[in-house]
């Protein structure tokens, strides 16, 4: 697994960096997984979430923040400095269990992330994503071409969980974000170590005997 720091950058930057190498990926070239974080942005899933939007686009535009319609399943979601990003663009089709599994196994990297820290968090019936208790840290939306994925994780890290005010949380009135630092009351664990846990996670969780390296990525 190829892992790359993007740092922070915009998320048509990001997407066009993920769309470059998903043919390669898919192709049999090696998966690989972007961390990164992103000014403030909203973003729209394919399946909607402007509905769940509470100010005018205007409004967003005063305030600099970006409005995107993404490839992405699932609804509405924020996106801003203090919160980190993973985008695997990883072949699917020869992975055991499919999309199912792949989603499974991105909450997964998530919750093993987060133990780390000593949060307990996990899955909630019906509501994707990972949860403390009715309180969502982290969001999930991935795309797919070709049989390999791209977008992925949110994973809110910093206390600053302001943006969140605008919209109604993946369209669930009732969801309240938190964030690591939030849920730890301790600032002092900072991105780059999260980010270095984080990829450790992805591999532990995504190196399976069963899926093999494609020939032409050896």
């Amino acid at each position: 697994m190829r892992i790359v720091d993007l740092g922070l950058i915009s998320h048509a930057q990001a997407e066009a960096i993920q769309l470059d190498r998903l043919p390669l990926v898919s192709e049999g070239a090696e998966d690989t997984l972007y961390l990164l974080e992103h000014p403030r942005t909203i973003t729209l899933g394919r399946n909607g979430g402007r509905e769940n939007l509470l100010v005018s686009d205007e409004a967003l535009g005063t305030e600099g923040i970006e409005l995107v319609q993404t490839r992405r399943g699932g609804n509405i979601t924020c996106h801003f400095p203090g919160q980190l990003v993973a985008y695997p663009v990883f072949r699917i089709a020869s992975r055991p269990g499919g999309m199912r599994r792949f989603f499974f196994d991105l909450e997964e990297v998530v919750i093993r992330t987060l133990d780390h820290f000593c949060l307990i968090a996990g899955r909630a019936e019906g509501r994707p994503g990972v949860w403390i208790g009715p309180r969502k840290i982290a969001s999930i939306g991935i795309g797919m071409r070709r049989w390999t994925s791209y977008h992925g994780v949110s994973l809110n890290v910093g206390r600053d969980l302001s943006l969140f005010r605008l919209i109604t949380l993946c369209g669930l009135p009732d969801a309240e974000p938190t964030s690591l630092h939030r849920e730890l009351s301790d600032e002092s664990i900072s991105m780059q170590e999260i980010k270095h846990v984080c990829a450790r996670e992805f591999r532990a969780v995504f190196a399976h005997p069963r899926v093999a390296a494609h020939p032409a990525a050896q």
